[in-house]
């Protein structure tokens, strides 16, 4: 089985994160993607998200009905920072058949080699690197600068079309009383509602 993984806190999940996962999932004819939202990010430990489970139970609402997506909490019931190695290896052990491939977008390609033992990261999953809407086209040339030849060389560049979102600007226009239609499923902003998620300022909107 072919598995695409799609991590990071989804703080909250919107459109954009939606469409790297379906276009992933067509281009590279993946059986499955799993969404795995992080306890807490390596790279910001000292900004907390949302909730863990409130966060995954967005993404369960923003992929029902679509049984090729797949919310996985493994990183949120694991304690300390959520390292993508960690996770890989879990995966592996859990599913040593599947072959993964990991969605990322072009800043995280470019912290790669800053990544807790990113030679294995390559080795367990192909990368994938996701040139986003608004971003420069990417090339060969630069994955080599970031991530050095050898792994450059298993990269996969994938374009991905619709509009340039960021959940910065979700939380931003929660706070100042605006909706979110049309840029995240209406049952996702449902629950923001509901549970008033990102009504004041958090130290990851400063």
């Amino acid at each position: 089985m072919k598995t695409g993984i799609l991590g990071g806190t989804f703080d909250p999940v919107h459109y954009g994160h939606l469409l790297v996962a379906e276009t992933c999932r067509e281009s590279l004819g993946l059986d499955q993607v799993r969404f795995i939202p992080a306890r807490t990010s390596p790279h910001k430990p000292d900004i907390l998200p949302a909730d863990g489970h409130a966060r995954a139970d967005m993404i369960q609402l923003a992929v029902a009905g679509c049984p090729e997506f797949i919310v996985d909490r493994r990183e949120l019931r694991r304690d300390g920072l959520s390292y993508t190695i960690d996770t890989l290896q879990s995966l592996s052990n859990d599913r040593p058949d599947d072959e993964l491939f990991l969605l990322l977008g072009a800043d995280s390609l470019r912290q790669f080699l800053s990544w807790k033992d990113p030679e294995q990261i390559a080795r367990l999953a192909t990368l994938v690197v996701c040139n986003r809407p608004g971003e420069a086209e990417l090339t060969t040339t630069q994955i080599v600068e970031w991530v050095g030849a050898e792994i450059a060389s298993g990269v996969i560049i994938q374009k991905i079309p619709g509009v340039d979102l960021q959940a910065s600007d979700l939380r931003k226009r929660i706070r100042s009383g605006l909706g979110l239609r049309f840029q995240t499923p209406r049952a996702v902003e449902a629950f923001l509602q509901q549970h008033r998620l990102y009504a004041e300022k958090s130290p990851a909107d400063s």
